[in-house]
């Protein structure tokens, strides 16, 4: 069983919705979109926000994405925070066809200082 599940992840990623408002992500598979994405960066060498210790890239995601670190965008936030130096965002590109995900799917870290 994944710790945190996805329905906690979910609820993590849509907390800052405003009531009336879409949320950010409604299905699972933004979730593994965002986290695969962020896993690949912790491998080609980004550093993790969240404590290393022998845990393994994955892992490593859902923990900083749990933690709010991360943050999945719609696609109006992105365009708005691309210009900010301090903030990387991961472009997810096209959910799918199917109209299963709402306008959005980048992925943002917040630096905490």
């Amino acid at each position: 069983m994944l710790h945190p599940s996805y329905s906690d992840l979910m609820k993590v990623v849509n907390s800052e919705v405003e009531p009336g408002e879409a949320p950010v992500v409604n299905s699972r598979y933004s979730i593994v979109m965002a986290t695969s994405k962020r896993a690949r960066q912790l491998i080609s060498g980004d550093d993790a926000l969240v404590g290393s210790a022998r845990k393994k890239p994955l892992s490593m995601a859902v923990e900083e994405l749990n933690q709010g670190k991360i943050k999945i965008l719609t696609e109006e936030e992105a365009a708005r925070n691309k210009a900010a130096a301090e903030e990387i965002i991961i472009d997810l590109g096209e959910m799918d066809d199917a109209g299963d995900e709402p306008a959005g799917g980048d992925l943002e870290e917040t630096a905490e200082e």
